[in-house]
C-alpha cells in the first residue's frame, strides 16, 4: 500500500538503505549530506520531493509521475473555486462614516503662521 507508513523504500543515495516511509524525508536530508557526489547527479521531482531521479531521466519522470495528477487536480479545483467565489461574492464593504470637516477646522485655526 502506497499510504502505509511502515512500508520500506529504497534510498536513492545508497541502494543498501531501506527506510520506513514515515522516516524517508528525514533520511533523504541526512543521506544527501553523506553522499554529496551522488546528490549532484540526482534531480528532485517538482511534484514530490521524495522522488529523486537521475538528472537525465527527470523529463521522462515528470511526464509519468503519479503525483502530477494530484497537483493538476488541485490547481483545477482551486481555480474553479476561486472563479465561483468571484461570481457569487458581491462586495458588501462600506466606508465608515467620516465626521471630519477640514474646511471648518482650517477656518477655526488662527491666522498665525506655522512655526517649527
Amino acid at each position: 500500500d502506497v499510504l502505509d507508513p511502515e512500508r520500506l523504500i529504497q534510498c536513492p543515495y545508497n541502494k543498501h538503505h531501506r527506510i520506513r516511509a514515515c522516516r524517508f524525508p528525514y533520511h533523504l536530508v541526512k543521506c544527501r549530506k553523506s553522499y554529496p557526489e551522488v546528490a549532484k547527479e540526482l534531480a528532485t521531482c517538482p511534484f514530490n520531493a521524495r522522488h529523486l531521479v537521475p538528472q537525465a531521466d527527470l523529463s521522462d519522470h515528470i511526464t509519468k509521475c503519479n503525483d502530477k495528477g494530484f497537483i493538476e487536480q488541485d490547481i483545477v479545483n482551486q481555480s474553479s473555486g476561486f472563479q465561483r467565489e468571484q461570481l457569487n461574492a458581491a462586495s458588501t464593504w462600506q466606508a465608515p462614516p467620516c465626521d471630519e470637516d477640514w474646511e471648518t477646522e482650517s477656518s477655526e485655526q488662527s491666522d498665525s503662521p506655522f512655526v517649527w
